[in-house]
């Protein structure tokens, strides 16, 4: 009988594959991020995550590093994030790649949420004779996936919500002068997150008023995002605007239905530039139905929203916000008149606030870095 290792253990052992599984996503969609270890005793003896869609899978990718060196693999355990696939799909089945292996032993993070295959893999190996050890790390394992479980329940494109503020919530001084709140290491980290990305989202204000690029600047980025607007308020096609001199065929507009059959519309769709009019919703537009447009139209997968206060405050009370990364600046303004991260609600108490569930914290020189997930999304 295989002993069972230490729950410490385990849990070291699968943040480990998730840290490798992270390494894949914004390539493997419409497919999941996973990570995976083959291990003996408290040794690792491969690594492996899923890289690209229609590439081999983290099981087989560890399992395929261990044996280059280890070419007996039954005393080992295999870890990996998410429960290893027992259909065909662009690849054959995990777990024939793990019986062909003779690993008796797998310790998975988090079940399918695919309600047709949940549970078979497991079944499966557990049916051959092998132990399957499930819920290591589960929150951290289905955060992972959470992508891919919106990607199963909708047709729209998953959001990141990223800002950048100051401890008393501003984003910008009253005059609008925003360079730089948040530290070098805090951007570089936004342009890895942008080089994962299909497009990334703005409001009107901030196009208008900061003129951006919103392009991706690491060497990662094999394409550049899209750039997303949202404005009723569709700029002249002559302006001098960096978006529409210089990357007209990767801009989109979102805007109502009246603008996007306008004049100015079409003079932009001359330059090259795509505008889709959206229905309102909750006295602005339906940003779900732009979400769908971009994933179905155009194979977008992510979106990345930078926009201001009112944007990122749609998103979350329309339930779109589906993971938030917020910088936190260890400075104070003090200033009633600066800029807010948010603004757009008139709460009288406490319990009106909306609610976010904390699922990872880091130090970044001399800001502080939060993942979060919205409360609406649990």
């Amino acid at each position: 009988m295989i002993p069972e290792p230490r729950a410490m253990l385990q849990s070291d052992f699968m943040l480990q594959a998730v840290h490798l599984a992270l390494k894949g996503k914004g390539y493997t969609a419409p497919n999941p991020s996973v990570g995976a270890l083959v291990v003996s005793g408290e040794m690792v003896l491969g690594r492996g995550w899923h890289k690209a869609y229609g590439q081999a899978h983290a099981e087989v990718e560890a399992i395929g590093d261990a044996l280059v060196h280890h070419p007996d693999l039954s005393s080992c355990t295999l870890y990996v994030t998410l429960e290893p696939c027992n259909h065909q799909g662009k690849t054959p089945p995990c777990t024939e790649a793990i019986l062909s292996a003779g690993i008796k032993h797998v310790v998975v993070g988090t079940r399918d949420p695919n309600p047709e295959v949940a549970g078979d893999g497991a079944s499966c190996l557990r049916s051959k004779g092998i132990k399957v050890t499930l819920g290591v790390e589960e929150q951290r394992c289905r955060d992972l996936i959470s992508d891919f479980e919106l990607f199963q329940k909708t047709g729209r494109a998953y959001v990141y919500l990223k800002t950048a503020s100051t401890l008393d919530g501003r984003i910008a001084a009253r005059t609008g002068h925003s360079r730089w709140v948040t530290s070098g290491t805090s951007r570089m980290m936004v342009h890895e997150l942008r080089s994962r990305v299909g497009a990334v989202l703005i409001g009107g204000n901030t196009f208008y008023r900061d003129d951006p690029a919103l392009t991706c600047r690491t060497a990662r980025a094999a394409r550049q995002p899209l750039a997303v607007i949202l404005t009723t308020r569709l700029p002249d096609s002559d302006r001098n605007l960096y978006l529409l001199r210089h990357r007209a065929e990767q801009t989109v507009f979102w805007t109502d239905h009246q603008g996007a059959s306008s004049p100015a519309a079409k003079r932009l769709s001359s330059l090259g530039c795509t505008v889709m009019g959206l229905g309102p919703k909750n006295e602005g537009l339906d940003l779900e139905e732009g979400l769908v447009r971009l994933r179905q139209e155009l194979g977008i997968y992510y979106v990345l929203c930078e926009g201001g206060g009112l944007l990122a405050l749609s998103l979350v009370q329309q339930g779109l916000a589906d993971e938030i990364w917020a910088f936190v600046a260890l400075k104070l303004l003090g200033d009633d008149q600066a800029v807010a991260m948010v603004r757009g609600r008139k709460v009288l108490h406490m319990d009106q606030a909306l609610s976010f569930r904390l699922a990872e914290m880091k130090s970044l020189e001399s800001d502080i870095w939060l993942k979060m997930y919205s409360a609406l999304r649990e």
